[in-house]
């Protein structure tokens, strides 16, 4: 193999999505980037020197920190062994990045040494999957972060007991990961856990009776008006001048790099015309969703709703569900797929509060087929990569064409968000 097709290789390996972890106050407190490798690197013979593979994880980092909220924000990234050895990690920032032992590496000297060098060389370590296995205590005493599997645990309290009991002997923060519902996240709290990953905060919590506010049913409605094709640009303009809020962020919006406007734009008219019709009503059902919501954890609920509304617009399309729906009834699919979450009210009731085109809504409850499409992005926003690929055989979608769109997406999602 040549230097060139190695790299060419290698480098379409792409971290495509992220997993947010939180802190014992629901807060971000960092993330994990999810590598899906494609398959020509499945079979690449990857050296352990390789230049290009450490500039594939630089490249993922920097697509992740672009969505970063806050400074002291970290990233997770697996290091398998002869990456690990091969000293790859001395690539990356420091203070934000936390080398991640994969769960098949093995205390080997010449790892144990490699981790020895990135300690003295500053960084922060995690060891992944951590159930208890007697043959990785040897990491206990180098490691900052202990990752325990929750599912790989069974979930069983008594089984979580144990292996805390093991790793909390040590000073390393004890991370619980695949956590996917309230019950088991106020479980491992009670346990002494201090930070969190899955996605039990997408899980709504229910409150009994709750109603919408006056202000959250005027933004869902305008959402739904934003969604009829008879919808003007003139009344759009109207909206915007009704809110000094909204004004200002399409200004900031518009007026940034990304447009390549050669003259400033200071007028809502003129914004809303050079953006069009389309854009400038995904961009306001993106800026009313952020506005819904003010828990904790509403940004990475807003990030991933308007990820997921951008990538079922984009999937429908290249899978040809649109020839007799539009494109953009997919999109407020995934907008308003997190809305029971964010509303703390059951989906069924929301639909009521809210009537929706049937093609939405059955997507959204899943009595129709489009539902697959919301599978799909459960099972890419979590990593499941086998599922993935199943749903997106069933589909007759390709691979490639899926990952681009699902990295697209998510870009977009943080360009709409940062305005």
């Amino acid at each position: 193999m040549t230097a060139d097709n190695s790299t060419c290789s290698v480098q379409e390996n792409i971290f495509v999505a992220r997993q947010p972890i939180f802190d014992r106050s629901e807060k971000i407190w960092g993330y994990e980037l999810l590598h899906r490798e494609s398959e020509t690197a499945m079979v690449a013979n990857i050296s352990d020197g390789d230049v290009a593979t450490q500039a594939v994880i630089a490249d993922g980092v920097s697509l992740a920190m672009e969505g970063l909220t806050g400074k002291h924000q970290r990233i997770l990234i697996n290091f398998p062994q002869n990456l690990l050895v091969a000293g790859a990690a001395l690539a990356l920032p420091k203070d934000t990045c936390v080398v991640e032992i994969l769960e098949d590496v093995r205390p080997t000297p010449e790892v144990l040494d490699a981790l020895r060098e990135l300690k003295k060389a500053g960084y922060t370590l995690a060891m992944d999957d951590f159930c208890g296995e007697t043959c990785l205590l040897p990491f206990l005493d180098l490691v900052d972060i202990v990752k325990v599997d929750i599912l790989g645990l069974d979930s069983d309290p008594d089984k979580i007991r144990a292996v805390h009991s093991v790793a909390g002997r040590r000073t390393a923060t004890l991370l619980a990961e695949k956590v996917e519902d309230r019950e088991t996240y106020d479980l491992l709290r009670d346990m002494g856990f201090d930070l969190f990953q899955g996605f039990f905060f997408s899980k709504p919590q229910i409150v009994p009776g709750k109603k919408l506010s006056s202000s959250q049913m005027s933004k869902l409605q305008l959402l739904r008006e934003l969604g009829k094709d008879d919808f003007e640009l003139r009344e759009i303009a109207n909206i915007l001048k009704a809110d000094p809020s909204l004004s200002f962020r399409l200004f900031r919006h518009i007026n940034s790099a990304g447009f390549g406007l050669n003259s400033k734009v200071d007028t809502l008219d003129r914004a809303v015309v050079i953006m069009g019709q389309r854009p400038i009503a995904q961009w306001l059902r993106t800026a009313l969703m952020s506005d819904l919501n003010s828990s904790s954890n509403a940004g990475e609920l807003v990030f991933l709703s308007v990820q997921r509304a951008k990538f079922l617009e984009m999937l429908a399309m290249h899978a040809g569900m649109t020839k007799n729906v539009h494109p953009d009834s997919f999109f407020v699919v995934g907008l308003f797929s997190l809305l029971d979450s964010m509303l703390g009210m059951r989906m069924k009731d929301l639909l009521k509060t809210l009537p929706l085109d049937e093609i939405i809504t059955c997507t959204l409850d899943g009595s129709c087929p489009e539902h697959t499409l919301l599978k799909l992005a459960h099972s890419y926003e979590r990593g499941y990569w086998a599922d993935t690929d199943k749903r997106i055989r069933e589909m007759n979608l390709d691979r490639r064409t899926v990952d681009a769109l699902y990295v697209e997406a998510r870009n977009w999602a943080q360009r709409a968000l940062a305005a």
